[in-house]
């Protein structure tokens, strides 16, 4: 499962974390100064159903290859690196109190089975857009959703 900071905590961590699913505890008490949640989906725009949907963790492994980059604004990898995902850019909302970092979603996403209950209590994902500006239009689109793509080489 992915975690990281509430979106609402104004110190929260701003990276996701991929959690273990069989977590090992050495202490039972103490102050709770710095806190993990569980992250979702606040938005349809990844698929019909994806508001409130928990995300899964992926690590992105791949045997011979030295170098894994993720680029934003492109669905497909320049020449000599090889394509392991594309999808959609996402992070945290920008009048939320936390930071965030973006992150690739995979344009077709998976979710953590029963973890749609939609609470707003956890690190939150939403879809990336251009805004025009310092960032130059063209070539970038003023309000259009971001692309990404994680390659290697």
């Amino acid at each position: 499962n992915t975690g990281g900071g509430f979106a609402g905590d104004t110190g929260a961590a701003p990276e996701a974390v991929c959690l273990p699913l069989d977590p090992d505890f050495s202490k039972i008490s103490g102050a709770a100064y710095a806190r993990m949640h569980g992250a979702e989906f606040k938005s349809n725009f990844f698929s019909s159903n994806s508001a409130g949907q928990d995300l899964p963790c992926a690590v992105c492994r791949v045997k011979k290859a030295s170098s894994i980059i993720m680029i934003p604004g492109k669905n497909r990898c320049y020449t000599g690196w090889n394509m392991e995902y594309h999808g959609y850019l996402s992070s945290g909302r920008y009048d939320h109190s936390a930071s965030s970092s973006y992150i690739c979603v995979d344009i077709n996403p998976e979710y953590v089975t029963g973890g749609s209950s939609n609470k707003n209590d956890g690190k939150h994902f939403y879809e990336v857009f251009a805004i025009c500006g310092s960032l130059n239009c063209p070539p970038y689109h003023n309000d259009y959703p971001m692309t990404c793509v994680v390659c290697s080489k």
